[in-house]
């Protein structure tokens, strides 16, 4: 159930209270008396009203051994206490003379990390009850909670046989809800008290120290809030010089907010039951009488066994429409996880048929988001709004799965479409990419009856800050709630967290099949490149045969042929020096498929320098040419040799297609992404290209020249084997193999290699190697 408005203050008047340490008063109530031991036994503090009750002075009593007011056998009872877990009591009747009578009590003993705690409550029994009673008194009360299924008549039951046993004017079953709030969902009280029955609490009534306590200690007795609290003395434990820890202590005094606000109530006597449900406070049976009443240890131990009782049935007395719908969520699972998993377009898996996505969660719209694609389903905000939503879950949401009922009031954009997304159900399927599965809900308006107005418990002092104090009023007060959805249920967030599994296990599932289909793939590639390499340097023996053969034929018997023979003999051995051009770029390829990098550092001034060298020898005769370096090149490590020929290739590509009377190339690299390139002299616009940028720390070199340039739609196909884009008569023919030759060399550094280019203009290669 939401809270109140104006939660903020009440937040911090909560984390106010929430810093009081209730657990070391200092103090117990006046009905009993304790007494805080050393593990030898030895009285190191007493409360300060022994002399009323074993007619001894505190002064008397510190200093002495446990043996100086009890007999042997009651001081080795407590003695067990030393090897039982801490909190755990042993209980006993002692019987004590005091100066003027003998008196009976009820000892309960426990330890804590530092002391060994004795409490003893005056009784009027000097036995303890009987199995056979106990099983009497309970057992009647245990048989009908058993009778019904349905969880609230159970509760109702629970009330009623609990009023019995102790006879209070008002025993309610209290339950709290996700945000710690609660209400009173069964009630049994005098006919002539105001129900409380439906009526919902705010957090700030029982703050997180006594949850925490409720969780540990399963009864709370309080049979006079307006009693005294008795000191002890000394205040501190003199061993640890720390307030004692009374956390299990039956005595322990109650805090005066508490004792306030069951005054404010008409309440004089206080019993709480806890309910355990799966290790957490599912709620608390809450027992109130309008004067000072005072039950029997043995009395509050049955209440605190029915206790346990109620709170092992809990999980079995789950409503059956919430069993069915329970039942219906796992059968839908099952259904859409396996469709899922046989599926081979994921998408269509998860929203078509579109309602079982939906029914999933009980949810009105869902948003598949992988990456940049978002596929809506049902009533959702539009996919802006998504896409906006998603961006704020990027840096918001840490947890894989998120939920909220109230999303415009931690996300106010969502106020625009507050009718379609009010809630949301958020699962996040990839930390590394952008995949989720949001679910939607509408706002439903509710009307909340709150016992008395919860803002009232908020007051403000006069340093500006806020402190928590009783409500005066508990008459029913309503509170319209707005921009809330219906909650998440428990099995929702369940059914959400399997499909997150499953899409796991299919994705690991599907990327192991991967797995075996690439290894037979990479075992396919070595046997084609092998067969390549064996199959071309087979091919070239009995192709040099043909280019000799004709040569000779057009060497020695040209007389005897005619102007077409001699032709068709030159046509024969030029297509034999182009068939021997492209066998070997086959080679060349299929070694590099084999190789294996030998990297090294390697100064790529001094590796440019050589390229450079043997690129002009190859050019004698035919001018200057203008090869522009803007800057020294770094160091890398690389394998030399393919290095070369990455650069090699590049330069002789970028004179080789170029047809401008003044011919450049600049080669360098840039150390800072593209979008801060100057090119400087020479420059010229080049349109971004539709290569990825590498996501990398190494440098980016390129290779710049101002040729003919290439077609926007010839970027991706120029590294293909074997693609030329022109005719073998122009720009000095070619196999077409260097670029795709230059690509595998760079890819065996786990680089990338793309192109820029304007037709006209020039070109410029990009590469990385990492």
């Amino acid at each position: 159930m939401s809270q109140p408005k104006n939660t903020t203050t009440q937040a911090t008047a909560l984390t106010n209270h929430d810093r009081k340490p209730i657990h070391i008063p200092g103090s117990i109530q006046p009905h009993g008396v304790l007494l805080a031991l050393s593990t030898q036994l030895e009285i190191l503090q007493v409360s300060n009203n022994t002399q009323a009750y074993l007619g001894k002075e505190p002064k008397d009593l510190l200093g002495k051994p446990l043996s100086y007011l009890l007999e042997a056998q009651q001081v080795e009872a407590v003695k067990q206490c030393l090897v039982k877990k801490i909190g755990s009591p042993i209980v006993f009747k002692v019987s004590i003379n005091t100066s003027r009578e003998k008196r009976d009590f009820d000892a309960i003993a426990h330890r804590t990390e530092e002391a060994v705690i004795l409490e003893l409550e005056p009784t009027d029994s000097k036995s303890e009850v009987s199995f056979l009673g106990f099983h009497a008194l309970a057992g009647e009360a245990i048989a009908k909670m058993q009778t019904t299924s349905n969880l609230i008549e159970f509760l109702h039951l629970v009330a009623e046989e609990v009023q019995k046993i102790i006879g209070f004017d008002r025993v309610m079953v209290y339950q709290f809800d996700e945000s710690e709030a609660g209400s009173v969902v069964a009630e049994v009280k005098r006919e002539d008290l105001s129900p409380y029955l439906g009526l919902h609490y705010p957090a700030t009534d029982i703050p997180a120290q006594a949850r925490e306590l409720y969780t540990r200690c399963f009864l709370r007795f309080l049979p006079d809030l307006t009693a005294e609290p008795v000191q002890l003395i000394p205040t501190q434990n003199p061993t640890t010089h720390q307030h004692l820890d009374l956390s299990y202590s039956v005595l322990r005094s109650f805090d005066w907010c508490c004792a306030e606000y069951h005054q404010n109530m008409g309440v004089k006597a206080l019993l709480v039951i806890s309910l355990i449900q799966e290790q957490k406070l599912w709620g608390l049976i809450s027992c109130h009488h309008q004067t000072t009443k005072h039950i029997s240890y043995e009395v509050r131990k049955m209440c605190e066994f029915l206790g346990q009782i109620v709170s092992s049935e809990l999980a079995h007395k789950i409503s059956s429409s919430e069993w069915d719908y329970k039942v219906k969520l796992k059968s839908l699972q099952s259904e859409f996880l396996e469709s899922i998993s046989q599926a081979d377009n994921f998408i269509d898996a998860l929203i078509k048929p579109e309602i079982r996505l939906l029914d999933f969660v009980s949810a009105s719209g869902a948003a598949v988001c992988l990456d940049n694609e978002i596929n809506l389903v049902g009533t959702t905000p539009n996919i802006d709004q998504v896409q906006a939503l998603i961006e704020w879950a990027d840096t918001q949401v840490s947890d894989n799965l998120f939920s909220t009922d109230s999303l415009p009031k931690i996300y106010p954009e969502a106020l625009i479409f507050k009718d379609t997304a009010s809630g949301l159900l958020l699962l996040r399927i990839s930390k590394v990419r952008r995949y989720y599965i949001l679910w939607f809900r509408p706002e439903v308006i509710q009307t909340v009856n709150w016992a008395g107005n919860p803002q009232e418990s908020i007051k403000a002092e006069g340093d500006g800050s806020y402190t928590l104090s009783p409500r005066k009023s508990f008459e029913q007060w309503q509170e319209t709630v707005r921009l809330t959805s219906l909650p998440w249920k428990g099995c929702e967030l369940e059914s959400a967290i399997a499909l997150s599994n499953a899409i796991v296990g299919i994705v690991l599932s599907k990327a192991d099949e991967l797995a075996k289909i690439n290894l037979e793939l990479e075992r396919s590639n070595q046997e084609l490149a092998s067969f390549a390499y064996a199959a071309s340097h087979d091919l070239k023996e009995p192709l040099r045969g043909i280019y000799n053969f004709s040569t000779v034929l057009l060497e020695d018997y040209a007389q005897v042929l005619d102007d077409d023979g001699i032709e068709c003999l030159q046509t024969v051995v030029s297509l034999s020096v182009r068939m021997e051009t492209l066998i070997n770029a086959l080679l060349r390829l299929s070694q590099l498929g084999q190789a294996h990098l030998r990297e090294q550092a390697t100064d790529l001034n001094e590796l440019l320098n050589q390229v450079i060298n043997v690129f002009h020898a190859s050019r004698q005769g035919s001018g200057l040419v203008d090869i522009r370096i803007p800057r020294p090149l770094p160091t890398i490590q690389c394998d030399r040799v393919l290095v070369n020929e990455v650069f090699s290739n590049l330069l002789s590509n970028a004179f080789k297609y170029n047809d401008k009377a003044e011919q450049w190339v600049e080669i360098g690299y840039l150390d800072e992404g593209l979008g801060t390139r100057d090119w400087g002299q020479g420059e010229y616009p080049i349109p971004n290209s539709q290569f990825p940028i590498p996501n990398s720390q190494c440098p980016i070199f390129y290779i710049r020249d101002n040729g003919i340039g290439i077609p926007q739609h010839h970027l991706e196909t120029i590294f293909r084997l074997f693609k030329r884009l022109h005719s073998q008569e122009k720009y000095g023919g070619g196999a077409g193999a260097g670029l795709a030759i230059v690509k595998k060399i760079v890819e065996l550094h786990n680089g990338q290699i793309w192109v820029e280019s304007t037709v006209g203009v020039g070109s410029i290669f990009y590469f990385t190697l990492e």
